[in-house]
């Protein structure tokens, strides 16, 4: 898929914050910190865990279920019980609007 598909307004989602939307039937949270937006799937690598849910610390987002913490930048696992990254998905800004694409490995 290589389409970017619309998402939000910049004023959407405050900085620091996230939210979890749906692009093409797919569930992500975009991630707004420190000025710029990343974006995952809403779903830790360990059992599925709504990440979306979670709270922001630095450039971390911390699973609520089981305290599994991922880079937001990379996707990477930073502590169990996840051993696996979260695919991160791109995204882009163009004026006011923020654009995500979704990527499939």
């Amino acid at each position: 898929m290589s389409e970017f598909f619309r998402v939000c307004k910049t004023s959407d989602v405050p900085d620091p914050g996230r939210e979890v939307i749906e692009v093409n039937n797919h569930l992500i949270v975009l991630i707004h910190l420190n000025g710029k937006y990343y974006a995952l799937d809403d779903a830790c690598t360990h059992k599925n865990g709504p990440l979306g849910e979670g709270i922001l610390e630095n450039h971390q987002i911390i699973c609520p279920c089981h305290g599994a913490r991922f880079d937001v930048r990379t996707g990477r696992s930073l502590t169990m019980p996840a051993i696996s990254a979260t695919q991160v998905h791109e995204v882009k800004v163009e004026g006011n609007d923020v654009f995500v694409r979704i990527i499939t490995s």
